[in-house]
């Protein structure tokens, strides 16, 4: 993606940048990266592309997601739980 933006003259002019942006993560760490990948030298073993760290950043962020939601469940359970074993009226 960066790279490829990069190489097209139309979105070259601040790509690292804009990119950087919306991936929430600091120009100049998207910049290594860029030089890492483009030397031939990730800094990660399998992780050869920019895509494969962006695609990292995705579900690092959705694994999050599903804990957070997993907890409410686990809470909403306990809560229904409780209200079942509650002699009724």
């Amino acid at each position: 993606m960066a790279i490829d933006a990069r190489k097209d003259p139309e979105t070259a002019p601040g790509a690292l940048a804009r990119i950087a942006k919306q991936l929430d993560i600091n120009p100049e760490t998207l910049r290594n990266w860029v030089r890492r990948v483009e030397d031939g030298q990730a800094a990660t073993p399998g992780i050869e592309t920019v895509s494969d760290i962006e695609r990292i950043r995705l579900l690092e962020k959705e694994v999050r997601e599903l804990r957070r939601a997993n907890e409410i469940l686990k809470t909403a359970s306990a809560f229904f739980a409780a209200e079942l074993d509650r002699p009724h009226r």
